[in-house]
C-alpha cells in the first residue's frame, strides 16, 4: 500500500472552550474562545502545519461540535478519512481556566463516554495504520474500553514499523489508579518504538521519576528514543547514541496547554526529516514554546519557519 499518510495519530479529540479573559475564574468569565482540541489531533494538526500529510483516528458525536471538529480538521490540512460518527454519544467539550505562568486547570465534559474512547477494533483501517511513516497514540487511549482493546490491536497491527510513539499523556482524571494506567502502558510499551513524557507522565509509566532512569527504564523496555520533557530543566532525549540534553527556551507564558502537543508535531516533523537527536528535539522544544506563548491549542501550532524564528530570538536572548 502506498505510504498515504506520513503522520497518523489515535486518540483523543473534542471541543477546547478557552477563556478569552487571563487570570479569571470560570465563575466570572464572560467572553470564550471556541478551538479544537485534544492531543493527538493537535499533533495531527501541528505536524500538516510543517507540511506532512497528516491524518487522526478519532471519533466525535452527531451534533454542532462534532461538525465543527470536522470542519475545523480539514480547515487544518488533516484528513478526515478516520473520523468515525457515534449516534448516541456527544463531543466532548473541555473548559479551562488560564492563570499564567504555570496554573491552568482543566474540566474535561467527557459524560457518559466520550466518543475516541468508544472506538473499536473493527472500525479501524489496519492497512493505513501500517503503512503510515510515524504512528502515533497516546495513553489516554488505554484508559476505557474498547478504545484499550483498539489501541492495542493498532500497535500489535502496526509491529514496531517505521517510527511508532506513545504519548505518555497521563491524565489522572481518565484513570481509576496511577496503578492501572501503569499496567495498560506497560502492555504498550514493548510495541513502541518513541516515548515522550513529562516526569509525572514518566513516573506513571516506569514506577520512576529521575529523568535519566526513567529513560532507561523506558529504553529496556525496548523504546528506541525516549523523551523526557523537565520543565523549567529543559528535555532529555536518550537514544542508541546516548543522551541529549536542551535548555528551555525563554517564552512569556500565555497558556502552557497544547505546547506538549506542538512539541510532538514537530518531533514528527524532525524524524521525518532525517535530523539527529539534539536538532530535533531543539525545535520540537522551540515548537512548544511557541504555542505556550499564544492562547490556543491547534490555531496557534506553528509553522516551520516560526519555528525557527523562535530558535533564533532563544539564541539571541
Amino acid at each position: 500500500m502506498e505510504r498515504q499518510f506520513e503522520v497518523l495519530t489515535m486518540g483523543r479529540v473534542g471541543v477546547d472552550v478557552y477563556p478569552r479573559q487571563i487570570g479569571v475564574g470560570l465563575e466570572d468569565v464572560t467572553l470564550f474562545g471556541k478551538f479544537l482540541g485534544g492531543s493527538a489531533t493537535n499533533v495531527a494538526v501541528a505536524a500538516a502545519r510543517h507540511g506532512r500529510r497528516s491524518a487522526v483516528i478519532t471519533k466525535v458525536g452527531a451534533d454542532p461540535f462534532g461538525r465543527f471538529v470536522r470542519k475545523a480538521l480539514t480547515g487544518y490540512g488533516v484528513s478526515d478519512r478516520f473520523l468515525g460518527e457515534s449516534a448516541d454519544l456527544p463531543t466532548p467539550v473541555t473548559f479551562c481556566e488560564i492563570f499564567p505562568p504555570d496554573d491552568f486547570p482543566l474540566y474535561f465534559y467527557r459524560a457518559p463516554k466520550a466518543p475516541d474512547l468508544d472506538l473499536t477494533p473493527g472500525e479501524l483501517d489496519f492497512d493505513a495504520i501500517r503503512a503510515a511513516d510515524v504512528f502515533w497514540v497516546t495513553v489516554t487511549g488505554l484508559s476505557q474500553e474498547p478504545s484499550r482493546t483498539a489501541t492495542l490491536a493498532a500497535l500489535e497491527a502496526r509491529g514496531r514499523r517505521g517510527v511508532t510513539v506513545l504519548d505518555l499523556d497521563y491524565r489522572p482524571m481518565f484513570w481509576i489508579s496511577r496503578d492501572e494506567a501503569r499496567y495498560w502502558v506497560g502492555e504498550a510499551l514493548g510495541q513502541v518504538t518513541v516515548t515522550a513524557g513529562n516526569l509525572d507522565e514518566c513516573e506513571t509509566a516506569v514506577g520512576l521519576r529521575d529523568p535519566r532512569e526513567a529513560a532507561k527504564a523506558l529504553r529496556g523496555k525496548g523504546v528506541s528514543l525516549a523523551v523526557v520533557k523537565q520543565g523549567p530543566r529543559g528535555v532529555l532525549a536518550v537514544d542508541d547514541d546516548g543522551a541529549v540534553e536542551v535548555p528551555p527556551v525563554p517564552v512569556e507564558v500565555v497558556n502552557g496547554l497544547g505546547a506538549g502537543d506542538a512539541f510532538g508535531g514537530a518531533l514528527c516533523h524532525g524524524l521525518l526529516s532525517g535530523w539527529d537527536t539534539r536538532r530535533a528535539i531543539e525545535f520540537a522544544n522551540a515548537a512548544g514554546a511557541h504555542v505556550a506563548g499564544e492562547l490556543s491549542c491547534a490555531d496557534a501550532m506553528p509553522t516551520e519557519a516560526q519555528v525557527l524564528a523562535k530558535l533564533a530570538e532563544a539564541t539571541r536572548v
